[in-house]
């Protein structure tokens, strides 16, 4: 093997793990999120500028807010490593090539804090291009996520600061569009989103971490309530959410076709609801991943649902 064929390998593999410290396969799925909430504002397709402003901006803006997370929480992923509490769990959408590479040693914390802040601040140029006040919501979720971060030993209240964060790129997303959009679809969009954040991958991926959590004294809704409030909280949160994803049928601006109940009625079912009812019968570790993994796919199986149904409305 020559010594270009061995640079191209090792540079391929410290690639893969900044891919990692932004937990990329969870960025890309996610960044349907800002997508669907642009087209259920739109009711159509944005212009050119918009769609490659939109991309860049969400990418990089996903990509510093994930590596931001491990960031902060260095010390905190040292620990778990220390104590050999680190899960490693198969099909984990947030370690495909390893976890938490710079609390192993693959990275150095001055890369990842490099990283984090070059990503971070194309995501503001970007969200500035498109809104001024997209910059400033895109500011705010990075602060809220440090918060989050920084609460873990302190309050279970924390998971409700994530939900606040997943949705900050919706809402950007609807005022890159529309600088004036309706303040009840935002409410709506909002609480869809937010309720999917809960229900759907916070406490199920803290139910998945809970021995290590424990371990550490983590204040987490699995920690603090235990399965069964948490199974509550899990089965009316995702309840909401599809309630509410049919309720943007009326609550959108866009003229969505009648289709578009029916595909959110079944991404809800599929998704959400039949792995959730799936971990409140069995209980286990392994059900609580599948339901964070399948939930995951459902911000670009609404994207899909919504583009169709916009298409078709015309």
């Amino acid at each position: 093997m020559n010594t270009s064929s061995v640079l191209n390998r090792s540079t391929l593999s410290r690639l893969k793990l900044f891919w990692a410290l932004s937990r990329m396969t969870h960025g890309f799925l996610d960044m349907a999120t800002p997508a669907a909430a642009a087209l259920l504002c739109l009711g159509g397709i944005p212009s050119a500028r918009v769609i490659f402003l939109g991309f860049v901006t969400a990418f990089a803006g996903y990509t510093a807010v994930y590596a931001l997370n491990d960031v902060v929480d260095y010390r905190v992923d040292k620990e778990k490593i220390k104590s050999g509490k680190l899960r490693h769990a198969a099909g984990d959408l947030d370690a495909v090539y390893v976890r938490h590479p710079m609390a192993q040693g693959l990275l150095s914390y001055r890369e990842g804090i490099a990283w984090s802040l070059s990503w971070a601040l194309i995501a503001l140029a970007g969200a500035y291009a498109l809104n001024p006040l997209c910059a400033l919501i895109f500011v705010l979720g990075s602060l809220l996520e440090i918060i989050y971060c920084l609460l873990l030993k302190i309050t279970h209240l924390r998971t409700y600061v994530s939900g606040a964060v997943k949705t900050s790129g919706a809402m950007a997303a609807v005022f890159a569009v529309d600088p004036d959009p309706s303040w009840v679809f935002l409410l709506f969009l909002f609480l869809w989103l937010f309720s999917w954040e809960i229900g759907g991958q916070n406490i199920p991926n803290d139910w998945t971490d809970l021995e290590e959590d424990m371990e550490l004294r983590a204040k987490t809704i699995p920690v603090r309530f235990g399965s069964d409030k948490s199974l509550q909280i899990i089965l009316i949160s995702l309840t909401v959410a599809v309630v509410l994803s049919l309720a943007l049928y009326w609550a959108t601006p866009a003229q969505l076709h009648p289709v578009y109940l029916f595909g959110a009625l079944l991404a809800g079912l599929v998704l959400l609801l039949i792995p959730a009812y799936s971990l409140y019968t069995g209980r286990t570790s392994l059900l609580a991943s599948a339901l964070f993994n399948r939930s995951s796919y459902y911000p670009v199986t609404m994207l899909l649902v919504v583009l169709l149904s916009s298409l078709a409305g015309r």
